[in-house]
Protein backbone atom coordinates (compact mmCIF):
# COMPACT_ATOMS: atom_id res chain seq x y z
CA UNK A 1 0.00 0.00 0.00
CA UNK A 2 1.26 3.46 -1.07
CA UNK A 3 1.67 5.98 1.96
CA UNK A 4 0.34 9.03 2.33
CA UNK A 5 2.76 11.60 0.82
CA UNK A 6 2.22 13.85 3.93
CA UNK A 7 4.16 11.20 5.67
CA UNK A 8 7.28 12.10 3.38
CA UNK A 9 7.61 8.62 2.16
CA UNK A 10 10.44 8.24 -1.05
CA UNK A 11 8.28 5.24 -2.70
CA UNK A 12 6.14 2.60 -1.29
CA UNK A 13 5.99 -0.72 -3.66
CA UNK A 14 2.71 -2.52 -3.46
CA UNK A 15 4.62 -5.93 -4.27
CA UNK A 16 5.08 -8.85 -2.22
CA UNK A 17 4.16 -6.48 0.39
CA UNK A 18 7.13 -4.56 0.46
CA UNK A 19 7.42 -0.82 1.55
CA UNK A 20 9.88 1.51 0.62
CA UNK A 21 9.80 5.13 3.16
CA UNK A 22 11.83 7.54 5.34
CA UNK A 23 11.12 9.87 7.78
CA UNK A 24 10.91 13.75 7.47
CA UNK A 25 13.25 14.82 9.78
CA UNK A 26 16.98 12.94 9.68
CA UNK A 27 18.54 11.07 6.77
CA UNK A 28 17.66 7.54 6.36
CA UNK A 29 19.51 5.33 3.37
CA UNK A 30 17.38 2.86 1.94
CA UNK A 31 19.51 0.04 0.94
CA UNK A 32 16.26 -2.38 0.48
CA UNK A 33 15.25 -0.45 -2.61
CA UNK A 34 18.62 0.34 -3.75
CA UNK A 35 18.58 -3.94 -4.16
CA UNK A 36 15.18 -4.03 -5.51
CA UNK A 37 15.94 -1.67 -8.52
CA UNK A 38 19.60 -3.34 -8.97
CA UNK A 39 17.61 -6.30 -9.85
CA UNK A 40 15.48 -5.14 -12.65
CA UNK A 41 18.43 -3.46 -13.56
CA UNK A 42 21.96 -5.42 -13.29
CA UNK A 43 23.94 -3.61 -15.97
CA UNK A 44 23.79 -0.09 -13.86
CA UNK A 45 26.86 0.20 -11.09
CA UNK A 46 24.94 -0.33 -7.75
CA UNK A 47 27.31 2.05 -6.65
CA UNK A 48 25.59 5.00 -9.00
CA UNK A 49 22.32 3.59 -8.12
CA UNK A 50 23.28 3.96 -4.31
CA UNK A 51 23.88 7.81 -5.00
CA UNK A 52 21.30 8.33 -7.24
CA UNK A 53 19.36 7.18 -4.65
CA UNK A 54 20.77 8.81 -1.98
CA UNK A 55 20.66 12.19 -3.71
CA UNK A 56 16.94 11.63 -4.10
CA UNK A 57 16.08 11.13 -0.80
CA UNK A 58 17.84 13.76 0.25
CA UNK A 59 16.14 16.09 -2.00
CA UNK A 60 12.82 14.86 -0.22
CA UNK A 61 14.04 15.53 3.13
CA UNK A 62 14.80 18.91 1.82
CA UNK A 63 10.91 19.85 0.59
CA UNK A 64 11.71 18.26 -3.31
CA UNK A 65 8.13 16.63 -4.33
CA UNK A 66 8.26 13.15 -3.94
CA UNK A 67 8.61 11.60 -7.02
CA UNK A 68 7.43 8.48 -8.75
CA UNK A 69 10.09 7.38 -11.73
CA UNK A 70 13.90 7.92 -11.06
CA UNK A 71 16.35 7.95 -13.96
CA UNK A 72 19.92 7.41 -13.88
CA UNK A 73 22.38 8.19 -16.30
CA UNK A 74 26.59 7.38 -15.87
CA UNK A 75 27.64 9.46 -17.90
CA UNK A 76 30.99 7.79 -17.17
CA UNK A 77 29.90 4.96 -19.63
CA UNK A 78 31.20 5.90 -23.50
CA UNK A 79 28.45 7.19 -25.75
CA UNK A 80 27.83 4.01 -27.43
CA UNK A 81 26.13 2.16 -24.47
CA UNK A 82 22.97 2.59 -22.98
CA UNK A 83 23.25 4.62 -20.26
CA UNK A 84 20.02 6.20 -19.30
CA UNK A 85 17.68 4.12 -17.05
CA UNK A 86 14.15 4.82 -16.21
CA UNK A 87 12.69 3.47 -12.78
CA UNK A 88 9.18 3.62 -11.80
CA UNK A 89 9.08 3.74 -8.29
CA UNK A 90 5.89 2.01 -7.04
CA UNK A 91 7.11 -0.68 -8.69
CA UNK A 92 10.52 -0.85 -8.40
CA UNK A 93 10.59 -1.79 -12.38
CA UNK A 94 12.65 -0.65 -15.27
CA UNK A 95 10.86 1.48 -17.23
CA UNK A 96 13.46 2.08 -20.00
CA UNK A 97 16.76 1.49 -20.85
CA UNK A 98 18.57 3.43 -23.77
CA UNK A 99 20.64 5.64 -25.27
CA UNK A 100 22.09 9.15 -24.44
CA UNK A 101 23.75 12.30 -25.36
CA UNK A 102 26.19 14.42 -23.73
CA UNK A 103 27.65 17.75 -24.87
CA UNK A 104 30.10 17.95 -27.54
CA UNK A 105 32.48 20.26 -24.89
CA UNK A 106 32.07 17.06 -22.29
CA UNK A 107 34.06 14.75 -24.92
CA UNK A 108 34.34 12.55 -27.68
CA UNK A 109 33.38 8.95 -27.16
CA UNK A 110 33.44 9.65 -23.92
CA UNK A 111 32.48 12.85 -21.56
CA UNK A 112 34.88 13.86 -19.09
CA UNK A 113 34.23 17.60 -18.56
CA UNK A 114 31.08 19.28 -17.32
CA UNK A 115 30.14 22.62 -16.54
CA UNK A 116 27.30 24.50 -15.04
CA UNK A 117 28.58 27.70 -17.76
CA UNK A 118 25.72 29.32 -20.19
CA UNK A 119 27.50 28.53 -23.53
CA UNK A 120 30.00 26.06 -22.18
CA UNK A 121 28.16 23.38 -24.39
CA UNK A 122 29.45 20.67 -21.83
CA UNK A 123 26.42 18.43 -19.91
CA UNK A 124 26.14 19.35 -16.13
CA UNK A 125 26.51 16.73 -13.26
CA UNK A 126 24.15 16.13 -10.30
CA UNK A 127 20.39 15.86 -9.29
CA UNK A 128 17.74 17.57 -12.03
CA UNK A 129 13.79 17.69 -11.26
CA UNK A 130 11.75 17.46 -14.82
CA UNK A 131 9.67 19.85 -15.26
CA UNK A 132 7.21 21.01 -17.91
CA UNK A 133 6.87 19.38 -21.23
CA UNK A 134 6.77 21.17 -24.54
CA UNK A 135 6.87 21.45 -28.31
CA UNK A 136 10.54 23.64 -29.39
CA UNK A 137 12.72 23.69 -32.42
CA UNK A 138 13.33 19.59 -31.34
CA UNK A 139 9.71 18.93 -31.22
CA UNK A 140 8.45 17.55 -28.13
CA UNK A 141 10.93 18.20 -25.10
CA UNK A 142 10.80 18.07 -21.28
CA UNK A 143 12.67 21.36 -19.27
CA UNK A 144 15.14 20.63 -16.64
CA UNK A 145 15.38 22.04 -13.20
CA UNK A 146 18.74 21.56 -11.86
CA UNK A 147 18.91 21.33 -7.85
CA UNK A 148 22.66 21.57 -6.78
CA UNK A 149 23.96 24.70 -6.53
CA UNK A 150 26.78 25.30 -8.10
CA UNK A 151 26.95 22.36 -10.26
CA UNK A 152 23.73 22.48 -12.22
CA UNK A 153 21.29 24.94 -10.63
CA UNK A 154 21.54 27.05 -14.16
CA UNK A 155 20.20 23.95 -16.31
CA UNK A 156 16.70 25.92 -16.90
CA UNK A 157 18.63 29.23 -17.77
CA UNK A 158 21.35 27.57 -20.19
CA UNK A 159 18.12 25.32 -21.52
CA UNK A 160 19.28 22.15 -20.73
CA UNK A 161 16.75 19.84 -21.64
CA UNK A 162 15.65 16.56 -22.41
CA UNK A 163 15.12 16.34 -26.51
CA UNK A 164 14.71 13.62 -29.25
CA UNK A 165 18.12 13.80 -31.75
CA UNK A 166 18.48 11.97 -35.55
CA UNK A 167 22.02 11.28 -33.80
CA UNK A 168 21.46 9.48 -30.95
CA UNK A 169 19.99 6.07 -32.19
CA UNK A 170 22.12 2.81 -32.90
CA UNK A 171 22.27 3.10 -36.60
CA UNK A 172 24.87 6.59 -35.55
CA UNK A 173 26.69 3.80 -33.28
CA UNK A 174 27.11 1.37 -36.00
CA UNK A 175 28.55 3.80 -38.46
CA UNK A 176 30.54 5.89 -36.17
CA UNK A 177 31.11 3.78 -32.74
CA UNK A 178 29.56 6.60 -31.17
CA UNK A 179 26.58 8.51 -30.80
CA UNK A 180 26.55 12.45 -32.03
CA UNK A 181 27.00 15.23 -29.41
CA UNK A 182 24.59 18.09 -28.02
CA UNK A 183 25.31 21.05 -26.96
CA UNK A 184 24.77 20.35 -23.64
CA UNK A 185 21.55 18.39 -23.44
CA UNK A 186 20.69 14.60 -22.43
CA UNK A 187 19.52 14.18 -25.64
CA UNK A 188 17.80 10.60 -26.66
CA UNK A 189 16.96 8.51 -29.60
CA UNK A 190 13.52 10.08 -31.64
CA UNK A 191 11.98 6.66 -31.35
CA UNK A 192 11.57 6.76 -27.76
CA UNK A 193 11.73 10.67 -26.69
CA UNK A 194 8.18 10.79 -25.62
CA UNK A 195 7.83 8.01 -23.41
CA UNK A 196 11.46 9.54 -22.01
CA UNK A 197 9.45 13.03 -21.30
CA UNK A 198 6.36 11.61 -20.49
CA UNK A 199 7.97 9.16 -17.54
CA UNK A 200 9.93 12.30 -16.35
CA UNK A 201 7.80 15.68 -16.87
CA UNK A 202 5.75 16.69 -13.51
CA UNK A 203 8.36 16.69 -10.97
CA UNK A 204 10.41 13.18 -11.69
CA UNK A 205 14.33 12.97 -10.77
CA UNK A 206 16.67 12.76 -13.11
CA UNK A 207 20.78 12.04 -11.35
CA UNK A 208 23.08 12.67 -13.83
CA UNK A 209 26.68 10.66 -12.39
CA UNK A 210 30.14 11.31 -13.41
CA UNK A 211 32.93 10.46 -10.74
CA UNK A 212 34.25 13.55 -10.77
CA UNK A 213 35.68 13.90 -6.93
CA UNK A 214 34.98 17.60 -6.47
CA UNK A 215 31.30 17.26 -6.76
CA UNK A 216 31.29 14.35 -5.00
CA UNK A 217 32.82 15.65 -2.11
CA UNK A 218 30.76 18.62 -2.19
CA UNK A 219 27.34 18.18 -2.95
CA UNK A 220 24.98 18.77 -0.52
CA UNK A 221 22.49 15.94 -2.03
CA UNK A 222 25.24 13.03 -1.41
CA UNK A 223 26.21 14.38 1.83
CA UNK A 224 22.79 15.31 2.70
CA UNK A 225 23.06 18.70 3.85
CA UNK A 226 19.77 20.89 5.04
CA UNK A 227 18.19 23.87 3.21
CA UNK A 228 20.33 23.19 -0.10
CA UNK A 229 18.00 22.81 -2.75
CA UNK A 230 18.90 25.31 -5.70
CA UNK A 231 16.14 28.55 -6.05
CA UNK A 232 13.99 27.29 -8.94
CA UNK A 233 12.84 29.93 -11.82
CA UNK A 234 13.82 31.47 -15.57
CA UNK A 235 12.53 29.38 -18.70
CA UNK A 236 14.84 29.10 -21.95
CA UNK A 237 14.20 27.83 -25.08
CA UNK A 238 17.01 24.23 -25.57
CA UNK A 239 20.01 25.20 -27.71
CA UNK A 240 20.93 21.54 -28.73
Amino acid sequence: MRLALRLVCFSALAVTGISFSFPSHGFSFDEVLVEHLAQSAPRLDQAVLRQAVTASQCAVINGVAVPERLAVIDFSLPSSEERLWIFDLATGELILRDLVAHGKNSGFFRSDSFSNVEGSHQSSVGLFRGSESYYGKHGYSLRLDGLEPGFNHLARQRAIVIHGADYVSDAWVAEYGRIGRSHGCPAVDNQVVRRVVDSLKGGQLVFKYYPDQHWVERSSFLNCKAGTVAELSGVGENPG
